[in-house]
């Protein structure tokens, strides 16, 4: 049986530019999958399977349309038994619609109410009707029902995983670097800006302690420096935050593996929380927020805090820096 697992479009799926999604489907996609994605011109990971999106010059606009027309004539040329789209309802149904006889699961890893092909409760019905719809938290399962009738079908929740085989060796609590880390898109939804002002409060109060950012605006190396990124900078530096920006997954795992406090502040909904996961898998003690499906990700292993409650954040940090036990 041939699967084919597509990605949204710009998701990179290579060592040295893929995000969460690449990443979720480097690790479960089996070797015989394939993957499609949008041609980018960088590596991808070694022992998968990739096929570009054809290049297609119809419609005459919308870069996201055009990639959707490519994507199905690819998978009408690979001719796959099982589909799988992530993260964008409109290509699942336009696959589906390409491909009647195909089995289509859409996999959502945000919130389908903010996305094209999902924001009215008819769109979601219809996608029910359609297709296999399967969230990553039972927090988006939440969402995704919103508005409709009772008794509809609820989407399955399959909650993002880890290859823990793949982690670097954890370190014990008394072998941890001081370290304070941020690992994640540089963007105010983050709560990047909520993590430098911060550090900059409690490093003066942390001797011996340093704080880290890695992470750009997008995923990938040479990612372009953002406005907001630009007005960051000068407080970072201030506070004594050093930023790292964009690494490879490998490197973001190991700096997770030594770091004694990674921070998770964010603002906006996490509909799932990977970095979180990764901290927790990694030994860290984690400081994050409780918006979205944090709570589902973290319980009771992490300490809460929101990046706009005054002093939350500091207190949070300089309360698990200051208790070895804790």
């Amino acid at each position: 049986m041939l699967v084919a697992v597509v990605l949204p479009p710009r998701e990179g799926f290579g060592p040295d530019a893929v995000g969460a999604i690449g990443l979720l489907v480097h690790r479960l996609a089996a070797p015989d999958d394939v993957v499609v994605g949008q041609a980018s011109g960088r590596a991808v990971f070694a022992g998968r399977r990739f096929a570009a999106a054809a290049a297609v010059w119809w419609p005459p606009v919308g870069r996201v349309e055009r990639y959707m027309a490519g994507v199905v004539k690819t998978l009408r040329r690979l001719r796959p038994d099982v589909v799988e789209v992530h993260n964008r309802a409109n290509l699942a149904l336009a696959v589906k619609r390409a491909l009647p006889a195909t089995q289509v699961a859409l996999f959502l890893h945000n919130d389908p109410l903010g996305m094209r092909g999902g924001k009215r409760a008819s769109e979601r019905a219809a996608l029910l009707r359609a297709l296999r719809v399967v969230c990553v938290s039972e927090y988006l399962a939440g969402r995704f029902l919103e508005g409709l009738t009772a008794g509809a079908e609820r989407p399955a929740v399959l909650p993002n995983a880890l290859e823990l085989a793949a982690l670097p060796e954890r370190l014990r609590a008394d072998a941890r670097e001081p370290t304070i880390l941020f690992v994640g898109r540089v963007v105010a939804d983050k709560g990047a800006d909520a993590f430098v002002r911060a550090c900059g409060a409690v490093l003066p109060l942390l001797p011996g302690w340093r704080a880290v950012m890695i992470g750009a605006d997008r995923f990938w190396m040479g990612s372009k420096v953002t406005a907001f990124e630009r007005s960051l900078a000068p407080e970072a530096a201030a506070a004594g935050v050093e930023r790292l920006g964009y690494l490879p997954h490998e490197a973001v795992l190991a700096a997770m593996a030594r770091a004694a406090v990674v921070v998770v502040p964010s603002r906006w909904a996490e509909p799932f929380g990977l970095t979180a996961l990764e901290a927790m898998a990694s030994g860290a003690a984690l400081v994050c927020s409780d918006r979205g499906g944090l709570p589902e990700v973290a319980g009771e292993a992490a300490i809460y805090a929101g990046a706009d409650e005054a002093g939350a954040l500091e207190a949070a940090i300089l309360r698990v820096a200051g208790d070895a036990a804790l």
